[in-house]
């Protein structure tokens, strides 16, 4: 939501959108949109299927819990993300006048340091029945430790639960489809993020995802490629707009009965 920008940030991409409009920016742009709609996807068919919990790992600026389409009663969100990260998001909020809603609650939490069970113990949050945990554009900074071990927390939640994730590719990925394109925006937002101070830590071979997902209880639903979701959300487009790089998006699930 544009409401949780900045002013000088609002009126600078109002006044100058073509500095967004770069094939690395449009391509960027393009896959965090198609993330988002992803995500809310497997959420919406989540609690068709009776799931009435949420967890946003990383929330960031994540604007779904204030345009949450379901009831209280159906579904509740619990955003976690660093104490940093979340005071600033909650700044942004009271600034734009926006109050969260009593279906949401805040966890705070440093993935580094603390597990997702251990934070959750204080919110509220129901280990006795299914949940699904979106976890986007995060998995990448983070240690191949950390990464597993938070996928061996969701693993270890209820039956009927899930997770949907992003990944980025190990090299050999983008697909020879992607081309040089595809492999000049993956350096060049390594590049970016590691000028930043947060450098692209942890990869994942697509062809080995499914086997070390099992060994942490999850067994893989799905495993969108660029390709694949630009044939899922981007068919004819005439603006060619399609996301770029080699971020999947996984979807596993909670394979114990």
């Amino acid at each position: 939501m544009l409401r949780l920008l900045d002013a000088r940030t609002v009126t600078a991409l109002a006044t100058d959108p073509s500095t967004l409009d770069t094939p690395i920016g449009r391509r960027l742009r393009a896959s965090v949109v198609a993330r988002s709609r992803w995500a809310e996807d497997c959420v919406a068919a989540a609690v068709a299927a009776g799931v009435r919990q949420l967890v946003v790992l990383g929330a960031g600026l994540d604007s779904f819990a204030y345009r949450n389409p379901f009831p209280a009663s159906a579904l509740h969100v619990f955003e976690m993300d660093h104490p940093a990260t979340q005071a600033w998001k909650r700044e942004r909020l009271r600034a734009a006048g926006l109050e969260p809603p009593a279906s949401l609650t805040f966890v705070p939490i440093d993935f580094e340091r603390r597990t997702p069970a251990d934070a959750l113990a204080t919110g509220g949050f129901d280990t006795g029945v299914p949940a699904i945990v979106s976890w986007l554009g995060v998995t990448v900074y983070l240690t191949r430790d950390v990464v597993l071990r938070t996928l061996a927390w969701v693993g270890s939640l209820a039956p009927g639960s899930s997770i949907a994730f992003t990944y980025v590719a190990r090299s050999g990925e983008p697909r020879e489809a992607a081309g040089a394109v595809g492999a000049e925006t993956v350096a060049t937002l390594a590049a970016r993020a590691a000028a930043a101070g947060e450098p692209w830590i942890t990869y994942f071979d697509p062809a080995e995802l499914a086997g070390e997902l099992t060994r942490v209880g999850l067994a893989l639903v799905e495993d969108l490629s660029p390709e694949d979701a630009t044939a899922r959300y981007f068919a004819g487009r005439s603006d060619r707009l399609h996301p770029g790089g080699s971020s999947h998006l996984a979807l596993a699930r909670v394979e114990r009965s």
